[in-house]
């Protein structure tokens, strides 16, 4: 029985640093951009958009599906980039072992 009480107070460690990482992952921003940095678009570490940025020079009536391209590219761009650091921020606390199928932050 004492094995058993060793797993849980592991699995109760765990938990509390998959806790913490989620919190650090919560605070995680990335900042994607397109157009050579003429739309940019910051994302959280939960992939929600914060901000859109574009340069007032792109805001030609007449090519508005340009703009909408670039603001899709810098979507993209900042989800990839907020991807890899919650990768990394998990990797930390799982101490590079991958996680089991379905467990992602």
């Amino acid at each position: 029985m004492k094995n058993f009480n060793e797993l849980m107070k592991q699995a109760q460690v765990l938990q509390q640093r998959f806790q913490e990482a989620q919190d650090k992952v919560a605070l995680v921003e990335a900042e994607g951009q397109s157009g050579g940095g003429m739309v940019k678009v910051t994302l959280n570490g939960k992939g929600l958009a914060r901000s859109v940025k574009i340069d007032p020079s792109l805001a030609d009536p007449k090519d508005v599906g340009m703009l909408e391209d670039l603001v899709l590219a810098a979507i993209n761009d900042a989800r990839t980039k907020v991807d890899a650091r919650v990768s990394d921020e998990m990797a930390k606390v799982t101490g590079g072992l991958p996680l089991p199928p379905g467990m992602k932050f």
